[in-house]
């Protein structure tokens, strides 16, 4: 993906964003918003369909058969997205602070949230072993250095990093793949660029693209990844306005 090309589509979108209407725009973000929540939970093995989700969001109804802790997982990543848009609506630069507040929301009566893990973790399945806890303390500062220090190509670059560096490193027990699917939404829409849902049917690409840059430090396939699908969406908005 060209980012040129994207970035001639963000003006194009940017200058006529405001033949949209505000119903337009608010009926399409609810139904982001809802997609976003099932997807992402659903990569971590949630089993709510994107009908429940929305019913779950929407009316407040719960589902039955469903264990708890799915529930939760829906309403809670719902909130944490939109404590994202707030921050970024407050144009905060993301931080620490962000990151451990986002994962608190995202673990809300699941488990305590916010706070590192000091024990070993092992992703199944995956050849890269997220490193022990005093290595990963070190790494995680690193991260946060590179946050505000490191240069990147491009916005999409900075995005899939972000995204792929902190689920690299593993910072917490629980929850790591949804925080990092929002911060790599943060990046995004903090840079003037839509957020992005990576589809369940899509995830062993998605997980493929981790692996890369996990393994061999090698971004492109992640970054090519975002890329379509921030094109997809731009598309989308576009054709909306025609």
């Amino acid at each position: 993906m060209n980012y040129q090309e994207l970035l001639s589509k963000k003006r194009k979108y940017d200058k006529m964003k405001y033949l949209l209407s505000d119903y337009t725009v608010n009926s399409y973000s609810q139904a982001f918003d809802v997609e976003y929540t099932h997807h992402s939970t659903a990569i971590e093995g949630n089993t709510l369909t994107l009908l429940e989700t929305k019913v779950v969001l929407e009316e407040g109804i719960s589902v039955g058969g469903k264990q708890l802790r799915e529930l939760y997982e829906v309403v809670n990543h719902n909130k944490a997205f939109q404590y994202v848009k707030k921050c970024i609506n407050e144009q905060r630069p993301l931080n620490e602070d962000i990151i451990k507040d986002i994962h608190a929301i995202l673990m809300e009566n699941i488990m305590i949230g916010g706070v590192y893990r000091n024990v070993d973790v092992y992703i199944s399945g995956a050849a890269h072993t997220p490193p022990s806890p005093n290595e990963m303390y070190r790494q995680i500062k690193g991260f946060y250095f590179d946050l505000e220090q490191k240069t990147f190509e491009n916005v999409i670059e900075l995005a899939a990093w972000t995204h792929a560096e902190f689920v690299r490193i593993h910072p917490f027990a629980d929850g790591n793949g949804r925080t990092s699917r929002l911060i790599m939404n943060y990046q995004l829409m903090v840079n003037g660029f839509l957020p992005i849902s990576i589809k369940k049917e899509s995830r062993l690409e998605y997980f493929n693209a981790l692996e890369e840059y996990a393994v061999h430090q090698d971004l492109h396939l992640f970054t090519d990844m975002i890329a379509v699908l921030e094109d997809e969406q731009l598309v989308r908005y576009l054709c909306m306005i025609k």
